[in-house]
C-alpha cells in the first residue's frame, strides 16, 4: 500500500535546503529498493509468465533509478563516496576472512532452508 510520505505531495511550499535535498534523495533510494522488493515478490508469487516478465523488467528499471539516485547523492554529498568505499573495503576484508568460495555465493548450501524450498511440495 503506498505511503506517500513526501511532505510536498504535489505542493511546493518552499525550496528545500541542500541537507534536506540529500535526505530526500536517500529516501528516494530507499523507495526504489522497496519497489524492487515488491515487484520481485509479486513476480515470485505468480506462475503467469507474462506477469513475471513484466514485473521483473520493471524491478530492473527501479534498480537503474536507484543507481541514478546514488550517483546524484554522490555528487550532492561528496563524503558519500568515502563512506561507500569504506563499506566496500570492510566487506572485502570479511570475504577474505571466510574464503573466496563462500564470499558472494547466492546459492543456498545443500539442505539449507530457503523461502523457495519451504513452498508446498519442494524440499
Amino acid at each position: 500500500m503506498p505511503q506517500f510520505l513526501d511532505p510536498f505531495s504535489g505542493v511546493v511550499p518552499r525550496k528545500i535546503t541542500r541537507s534536506e535535498l540529500i535526505r530526500a534523495i536517500r529516501q528516494n533510494v530507499a523507495a526504489e529498493h522497496e519497489a524492487v522488493h515488491l515487484y520481485l515478490a509479486h513476480a515470485d508469487a505468480t506462475d503467469d509468465e507474462l506477469a513475471k516478465t513484466v514485473l521483473t523488467d520493471i524491478a530492473n528499471e527501479e534498480k537503474v533509478h536507484a543507481g541514478e539516485f546514488m550517483e546524484l547523492l554522490r555528487r550532492l554529498a561528496p563524503d558519500e563516496a568515502q563512506f561507500l568505499e569504506e563499506g566496500r573495503l570492510e566487506v572485502n576484508a570479511m570475504a577474505q576472512g571466510i574464503g573466496a568460495e563462500a564470499a558472494g555465493s547466492a546459492e543456498p548450501a545443500a539442505g539449507e532452508l530457503t523461502i523457495g524450498n519451504l513452498r508446498e511440495g519442494e524440499s
